[in-house]
């Protein structure tokens, strides 16, 4: 199905692999609503990340602006449902030039980094919103799952250690999502699995370009702070969790016994 070398760096440098137990719920038919629907938000949010990321640490005010602009159209749809699939084709390219702070010596490798991240991040939005019409699934915003703000609440407050952290944290957003996009497609139907597979190759990329990062703002190894968010990440994915989302962990059985009673009386 995929060249399976692709992921071998992807799950080194995780501690765990998806436990069976999410698996199993996502793949039952009725959840798939939720899993397309959170990963739209998901695909915005690491978009999001990375913009503010560059914003504060990398560009000037009148790049600052423009990158504001660019995410207008999609966070209008996403927060104000003002929009649709039709207004926002083709705006995952931005048309303007960023230009990069004089003060910060990364400032251009994260920005080239950044926004090839965010163009291929916005693109995905467009076409889980795709995928989404196709099936008759609306569009509708859902609380976010626990995993970002878990490993959000680990980072060191004070600089340069605050935006590594965030590399870092980057890295580890997107190397799960790779893993749970290969993890999952097996079970999907044919075109939706074709598109899971499609994004590994990006995602596994996007991990590796964050880490990079971080090592370039520490000036060297950052693995100390690789190995402290690997044993967050550990626990927030193989401990019980009474949500279901695309980063829940395993599905607890206050979960299970309410999504099991939604389903009978719908």
């Amino acid at each position: 199905m995929y060249d399976k070398s692709l992921l071998e760096p992807i799950y080194s440098f995780l501690q765990c692999e998806t436990p069976d137990e999410w698996i199993d719920e996502a793949k039952k038919t009725h959840n798939l609503a939720v899993i397309l629907k959170d990963h739209l938000l998901c695909e915005l949010k690491a978009a999001q990340s990375a913009m503010y990321l560059i914003r504060k640490y990398a560009v000037d005010k009148e790049s600052a602006a423009t990158l504001l602009e660019w995410f207008k159209p999609y966070e209008e749809f996403a927060y104000k449902k003002v929009g649709s699939l039709e207004t926002l084709k083709g705006k995952s390219n931005i048309s303007k030039k960023i230009t990069a702070r004089k003060d910060a010596k990364y400032s251009q490798e994260l920005i080239d980094k950044m926004v090839l991240l965010i163009k291929e991040e916005l693109h995905h939005f467009y076409q889980v919103l795709e995928i989404m019409e196709e099936r008759n699934i609306p569009y509708e915003g859902i609380k976010a799952s626990r995993y970002a703000k878990g490993m959000l609440s680990n980072i060191i407050t004070h600089e340069p250690y605050t935006l590594i952290d965030k590399l870092i944290i980057g890295a580890f957003i997107e190397a799960r999502s790779c893993e749970r996009f290969a993890k999952l497609a097996p079970y999907l139907e044919e075109d939706l699995a074709k598109f899971y597979i499609s994004l590994l190759r990006s995602e596994s990329r996007h991990y590796q370009d964050y880490i990079t990062l971080a090592e370039q703002v520490a000036g060297g190894d950052v693995s100390d702070r690789v190995a402290h968010f690997a044993k967050v990440e550990v626990n927030l994915i193989q401990s019980d969790d009474d949500d279901f989302k695309f980063h829940s962990g395993k599905p607890s059985m206050k979960y299970l016994q309410s999504n099991y009673t939604n389903v009978i009386n719908q």
